[in-house]
């Protein structure tokens, strides 16, 4: 049963909804940025969709009012537009209200509108977004405590600060956490999560040599740690510091701890960029309320109008005290207070760290016993600015017992004081004060009345006594100590100054009667100072203008200060604070007049600028032009604001029509938008009478021969007609718009056309196209081609329309307007449609049929049909779902029409092949099941069409051509196993149907099924980082394009060639090269010189064969006898290379991959894989693995069962295998020297061996060789080694089953043979060292362990044997004449090695003659006797004696002979073999021929 389709209609809001859909898809996105590793993309998606999560809440909650609600939806809307542009999603348009567009409801051209007004929106965020960093000048850093783990026994203060180790000075405030006596923090909810934000660092900070971050421990209890309750409590003092650099952990999160034994500090970091308010606002989940703000101890590099702050902050820097009575050194403890005039204090004034509220007496940490302390304390002082010119700071000294009882008797022994604010009205200087420390045990030191009348510093009496003259003496009312106290002050404040003349200025009111002297002064100030109070300065200036504007006086100075101070902002040391002079102007200037006297002061500096008194001044106004034009417009414009009365209005312009001359001038761009023109156009009659003679205008403006059309204002026009002639309720528009397809449509089209792809205006006109597109009826399409008078006019309008359909999709608007850009797709699919029906009715007889323009109409539909946006299977799907709903797929309807199409060309096929199947094998690959199964039957009609038409009756174009575009597209990233399984389905059907294509087509269908195979598996493992995968897939390729694409083939070969390269595979190289020469037909002289250039290194024999081609070359027609010389010495020196060098021989491995987790080219296949030099199995079986980290090593070398082949893993089983020698047929039965048989050893191979013995029968305790069988598998591979890879499949396997007396024949012969050439080579080469020759002749003649052949004679040689085994009689009578063959082989090697013996090898020796000697005796008793005949040749090559010539040239005579020569074995033992062999001496070569005995 089929369920109902169910239709579920939300009932949240549209925005709500929209939040849901975009949380969902940045989820996805969010996913794979985490995945991919890609750390910034994932943090802003993370900030973003918290924000999302956020106002969401906010909106389904229902408690917003309405207007916080609407500005709700617009910072919604503005937060998804910016994250889908940053993460490349599409761009979403809105109305005003914040709702999505409805294309189906909106003109084309407001669409348009929409998407332009939305992108640009978005630029500028972005563009602010990019310049977060770049364009502001304050960073804050934020900090979160997550743990401090100490063991301290006592409650404790953190105080955290940033600390500048090169200057020797903290930079921040303090950040406080309390932590309890349990090692908890004292705020228990706060647990883990202590965050706090470091704000006002400029960019000078982020770059200091060295930042610090520190954390100072402050325990509070006992005066030590040990001490009982008898003691002292509440005293502060320091017990550790943490601390680490910052320079490397700037804007990144990283977490930072310190460990030390069991304490440990855990702090995360991120720098932020902005100050306090900036990152509230654009990291709102980052700080929150919780959040302790600390700020920088100094200003932040820009001061923005509005910032207000007045932070004093004191540090307690050092002092030096007396002992008094006492016999060490004080505990000090320094209190300290902030009191006024009265001697009140003021109450939670002093700030020890942010994090927790104001204290009114602060103590200091004490140093047990230090007659000098530095405590280097800072506290921050904060009291309102009008009360600080009555307070003072008062510090007391007090001594601080461990001792509870004597701590109670201890009374302060010292104060000191400051005040904050000096008599002349400025605030207490920054740096150090040496403050004196007064006596307080008299009642008056209390009264602060008393000692307010007193110098508080040292520089106080310094001044007093700098002013009357006189050295100062104290009146002693209260006793000065013989103590020192330091402290240092900075104040942090927008309003309070420490300059007089700039304090004068502020304070302008109080002394009026100095006003000019004032803002003379004023141009004196550091500059640093007036950026400080910038606003309050420029409001001074512009009110000593306002307050005094019936007056003249100040006019000039107040100009000339402004001029000052625009200047100074000019410089490069402030230009970073134009922002900040703007932002005054635009927000905070409020001088309504001001433009009238500056404009009066700076035309006075003109009309005088002869005068030489005013020429500087004139000039410095110039250079502050720019500032002081803004302050006299921004007055000029709040004049205006106030003034309603004076409000100019604009005249709304008109188009102006000049009828007298009969041309209709445009004269403003700003007609299009005017009132009354949108309004006559909306009303029909009025339409009527001014839409021709708009489009008359717009015509004449849009023909070819204009000179200079104004492309801005004709396109103005034409989109405001356009536009409304899409609304609704404007009446019949069908004869307005036959109007404008009639007049504007070509126009339109060719100016589209002329327009380059970076014009401003090409996307206005082709909006504007599409609109005329998308009002068109199917009556105005049939009526405007009959407007054409010939079919050739049809031609070039049908011509240069799909050119240029073809040329615009997708490459005008931005990828990003999906809206735009499928509304563009639906017109354009609408109106090819129209245009096929034109196709067909003019120009498909044979008559008129145009080959061009079918080609360009098939060229638009592939092109059409391939656009990115439609392929649906690469969005998301939502996204698709999207698409779907609103559009349908547009690629099955224009597919459909492609089928049509062709299938109405008839004759016409034959000229559209082969030329067409590129195009059509596009189409085809779209992947959409529907458009394929119409598509790919037109394959089978081209196949059919050229077997019909081609003279030879096959379709070898079609076919060629279908090979090479698939090899093309497949590359390209198109075809999946799908299409490849249809392909071959489709193809079969059709063409089993056929009469004359079954079998032909069916070739074609398989090949193509394998070869789209190859090639998808060559896709995807083009990226693998395993040049061996890559290779496989390559020759694949190669395999099956060899025959039918050379263009591939060649290409393919290079690549190849590139890998081997790439991997030092110089011989693999070289043969790929080879190959690529024979694809090319031609045997070129360069080709040949740098194959044999590659194989110089170490394969000779295949230099020499190529070099005697250059040879023939050069000799018969090049006649270049210089060059043939040079060839002939290298040839020659190839000769000598193979007879001394030495070669490392290459191993071979045999390589099975089993299991369905393979790729289909390796799975369930064996290869055999030449190795490097010098590679052993070993080696190679770790590089293998490597290549597939998650298969499994088999352990055995038997064949696997059908379980490892099913299964789903990987399996590799990997051996050694032998290659068999094949000898070229020159070379056969004649000895060769063996330098020339190593390398026909180890090359020219395709036939491999492997050995497994295995037991047959019950073990022989006594002798095992008895039951000893081998099991030898014969592999063949695919192509001869070396070749164009390092490995080649196994095409044919074979196992044969060698018995035990076969075996000990095989071992035997091989025995025989390696003593045989051994023996030679010591006769040879007399520098050869002698051990391998003794190690060899020992084991043979004396073997201990192996037992030597006597194992054979228990085996074989028994009576019981030959009786069971009685057909094995005549290869028992071969293995005695293999024993009874090595005799005479070792009487010669031990002849030559007593020849080469030394000192020390003659015990050796001796032993082994002895040894032979009854090893001789024995087999020659029981075997018969070779005898070797000697005899001179005069070659010097020393041939290889192979084990089967041994044989054939050896006969066996009975030990005790007779006299005529015959012998008692059998007569096919006594046949005569002879060969030739050669041993060498030192003075002759020896001739050995093998003959019976006497």
């Amino acid at each position: 049963m089929y369920r109902k389709q169910e239709t579920v209609v939300p009932n949240d809001l549209p925005l709500v909804q929209e939040l849901g859909t975009t949380l969902r898809e940045w989820t996805q996105i969010w996913h794979k940025l985490y995945v991919s590793n890609k750390t910034t993309l994932f943090r802003s998606v993370q900030q973003m969709a918290y924000s999302l999560i956020e106002y969401h809440s906010q909106i389904v909650s229902g408690t917003l009012p309405n207007d916080d609600l609407v500005e709700l939806r617009k910072k919604v809307t503005a937060k998804i537009d910016y994250g889908n542009r940053i993460l490349g999603l599409d761009l979403v348009v809105r109305d005003e209200a914040g709702n999505t567009l409805d294309p189906e409801r909106t003109s084309t051209v407001s669409l348009f509108r929409a998407h332009e007004s939305a992108s640009h929106s978005i630029d500028e965020r972005i563009q602010e977004e990019k310049t977060l960093f770049s364009g502001v000048h304050t960073y804050s850093l934020l900090i979160n405590l997550r743990n401090f783990v100490c063991n301290i026994g006592e409650d404790a203060e953190l105080f955290m600060s940033l600390y500048d180790p090169d200057k020797s000075e903290f930079i921040s405030e303090n950040f406080l956490v309390r932590w309890d006596s349990t090692g908890m923090p004292k705020e228990i909810e706060k647990l883990n999560n202590f965050p706090a934000l470091f704000t006002d660092l400029s960019s000078t900070d982020l770059i200091r040599q060295r930042l610090f971050l520190v954390c100072q421990i402050i325990r509070v209890g006992c005066m030590e740690l040990k001490e009982g309750k008898k003691h002292t409590g509440g005293l502060r003092r320091p017990f550790g510091v943490a601390g680490s650099g910052l320079r490397n952990r700037f804007f990144i999160v990283s977490r930072w701890y310190i460990c030390t034994g069991s304490r440990s500090l855990f702090v995360t970091l991120k720098l932020l960029p902005g100050d306090v308010f900036q990152v509230q606002k654009h990291y709102p989940h980052f700080v929150d309320r919780t959040t302790a703000i600390v700020r920088k101890m100094g200003f932040p590099e820009i001061i923005l109008p509005g910032y207000v702050r007045n932070d004093i902050y004191v540090t307690l820097l050092q002092g030096e005290f007396d002992r008094g009575k006492k016999k060490t050194p004080k505990n000090v403890e320094v209190i300290m207070s902030v009191l006024d005039e009265e001697g009140n204090p003021m109450e939670k004034a002093i700030f020890p760290g942010v994090g927790y509220e104001g204290i009114t007496e602060y103590k200091s940490v004490i140093y047990y016993q230090v007659k000098q302390p530095c405590w280097n304390e800072t506290v921050k002082v904060a009291i309102p600015i009008e009360d600080v010119c009555r307070c003072h700071l008062r510090l007391t000294f007090r001594h601080r017992s461990s001792q509870d009882s004597r701590d109670k008797s201890e009374k302060p022994f010292g104060m000191a004081f400051v005040h904050l604010m000096k008599s002349d009205g400025t605030t207490l200087p920054d740096g150090k004060h040496e403050l004196i420390v007064y006596k307080v045990d008299v009642k008056k030191a209390d009264d602060a009345k008393t000692y307010l009348t007193l110098p508080g510093s040292y520089a106080e009496v310094e001044e007093k006594e700098r002013q009357t003259g006189k050295s100062f003496h104290h009146a002693g009312i209260i006793p000065i100590t013989k103590d020192s106290f330091q402290i240092a002050t900075l104040t942090c404040s927008t309003k309070l100054t420490q300059n007089v003349d700039l304090l004068g200025l502020l304070n302008w009111r109080s002394n009026t009667e100095r006003l000019e002297e004032i803002l003379q002064k004023l141009m004196e100030v550091e500059g640093g100072e007036i950026i400080k109070f910038l606003q309050d300065t420029l409001d001074a200036l512009f009110n000593i203008m306002m307050e005094t504007s019936e007056e003249e006086t100040y006019d000039t100075l107040v100009f000339n200060a402004l001029v000052f101070i625009i200047s100074l902002i000019g410089d490069i040391k402030f230009q970073h604070f134009n922002p900040v002079l703007e932002t005054y102007i635009s927000k905070h200037f409020s001088a309504t007049l001001a433009y009238q006297k500056l404009t009066k002061v700076l035309n006075y500096f003109v009309g005088h600028a002869e005068n030489p008194a005013h020429t500087e001044r004139l000039y410095a106004a110039l250079k502050a032009f720019k500032y002081l034009f803004c302050f006299i417009v921004q007055s000029r414009i709040l004049y205006l604001r106030w003034v309603p009365a004076l409000i100019l209005t604009c005249s709304n312009s008109q188009v102006g029509l000049d009828s007298r001359s009969g041309q209709h001038i445009i004269h403003t761009k700003s007609c299009v938008s005017s009132t009354p023109l949108i309004f006559s156009l909306v009303l029909l009659d009025c339409r009527d009478v001014l839409l021709p003679l708009i489009t008359d205008q717009l015509s004449g403006q849009l023909d070819d021969n204009s000179n200079k059309p104004d492309l801005e204002a004709c396109v103005q026009l034409l989109s405001t007609v356009l536009d409304m002639l899409d609304c609704k309720d404007v009446g019949p528009t069908s004869g307005h718009v036959k109007l404008i397809v009639d007049r504007l449509l070509r126009r339109v089209n060719r100016t589209v056309i002329n327009l380059s792809l970076d014009s401003p205006f090409i996307g206005h006109y082709l909006a504007c196209m599409t609109a005329i597109l998308k009002q068109m009826e199917d009556a105005h399409y049939a009526q405007y081609i009959s407007t054409f008078k010939t079919r050739q006019d049809i031609i070039d309008f049908l011509m240069e329309t799909f050119i240029m359909f073809k040329n615009l999709m997708g490459n005008v608007f931005p990828p990003d307007w999906m809206i735009m850009n499928l509304h563009q797709m639906k017109v354009f699919l609408r109106a090819i449609d129209q245009y096929s029906d034109v196709l067909n009715k003019y120009f498909l007889d044979a008559a008129h049929f145009h080959l061009q323009l079918w080609n360009n109409y098939f060229y638009l539909i592939v092109a059409f049909l391939t656009h990115k946006s439609l392929q649906l299977e690469s969005f998301s799907l939502e996204k698709r779902d999207k698409i779907l709903n609103k559009y349908g797929d547009m690629r099955k309807s224009i597919g459909f029409k492609l089928r049509e199409m062709w299938n109405n060309l008839g004759q016409h096929k034959m000229k559209f092949i082969p030329a067409m199947v590129g195009p059509i094998l596009e189409a085809t690959l779209v992947p959409e099941p529907e458009l394929r199964k119409a598509t790919i039957p037109i394959f089978f009609d081209m196949m059919q069409c050229e077997h019909h038409f081609s003279t030879d009756h096959t379709f070898q174009k079609f076919e060629n051509e279908l090979i090479t575009k698939l090899d093309q597209e497949v590359e390209g990233g198109r075809g999946d196993e799908q299409y490849k399984i249809l392909l071959e389905k489709t193809l079969l059907e059709y063409c089993r149907r056929h009469r004359y294509l079954s079998q032909s087509g069916e070739a074609l269908a398989f090949l193509l099924s394998s070869l789209l195979e190859n090639l998808l598996a060559y896709r995807t493992i083009t990226h693998d980082e395993s040049p061996e995968l890559r290779m496989s897939c390559t020759v694949n390729v190669l395999v099956r394009t060899l025959k039918h694409s050379s263009s591939i083939s060649k290409y393919t070969l290079l690549c190849l060639r590139d890998l081997h390269l790439d991997r030092e595979n110089y011989t693999e190289a070289a043969y790929t090269l080879l190959l690529h020469a024979e694809l090319l037909e031609v045997w070129m002289y360069q080709t040949l010189s740098l194959f044999v250039c590659s194989f110089c290194p170490q394969m000779w024999e295949k230099a020499i064969e190529m070099a005697k081609q250059l040879v023939k070359l050069h000799e018969n027609q090049m006649f270049d006898f210089i060059e043939l010389s040079q060839l002939l010495k290298q040839q020659a020196q190839y000769y000598e290379n193979i007879m001394h060098a030495m070669r490392p021989q290459p191993e071979y491995f045999a390589v099975g991959y089993y299991g369905q987790g393979f790729p289909s080219f390796l799975r369930n296949k064996m290869f055999i894989y030449r190795g490097k030099e010098y590679e052993w199995l070993e080696d190679f079986s770790l590089k293998l693995m490597s290549q597939f980290p998650n298969a499994v090593k088999m352990t055995s070398t038997s064949p696997p069962g059908d379980n490892i082949f099913n299964s789903p893993g990987q399996h590799i089983q990997c051996f050694t295998v032998k290659p068999v020698l094949n000898l070229p047929s020159q070379f056969k039965d004649k000895g060769l020297p063996e330098q020339i048989l190593n390398y026909y050893r180890t090359n020219e191979v395709e036939k491999f061996q492997y050995s497994r013995p295995f037991r047959k029968g019950e073990k022989d305790p006594d002798n095992e060789f008895a039951t000893m069988w081998i099991e030898r598998t014969t592999y063949i591979t695919a192509y001869r080694f070396p070749g164009i890879l390092k490995w080649f499949e196994v095409k044919s396997m074979s196992v044969v089953k060698i018995s035990p007396l076969d075996n000990a024949i095989e071992t035997m012969e091989l025995a025989n043979e390696k003593l045989s050439n051994l023996v030679q080579q010591q006769a040879c080469d007399r520098s050869l060292p002698v051990h391998p020759l003794s190690m060899m002749l020992n084991g043979i003649v004396d073997p201990a362990v192996m037992g030597g052949f006597s194992n054979y004679e228990k085996a074989f040689f028994t009576e019981a044997y030959m009786k069971k085994n009685p057909d094995h009689l005549e290869r028992i009578e071969v293995l005695k004449h293999l024993i009874a063959l090595q005799i005479p082989l070792l009487d010669e090697g031990i002849r030559i090695h007593g020849e080469k013996s030394t000192e020390q090898l003659k015990p050796l020796h001796n032993r082994l003659v002895t040894c032979f000697q009854d090893l001789r005796a024995k087999v020659e008793k029981l075997y018969g006797v070779i005898t070797l005949k000697k005899s001179r040749v005069g070659s010097m090559v020393m041939p290889y004696i192979m084990s089967s010539t041994l044989r054939r040239m050896s006969t066996i005579s009975n030990a005790s002979g007779s006299s005529n020569g015959t012998s008692s074995r059998p007569a096919f033992q006594e046949s005569v073999f002879t060969a030739s062999c050669f041993l060498i001496s030192r003075n002759k070569l020896p001739y050995f021929q093998l003959c019976s005995e006497g």
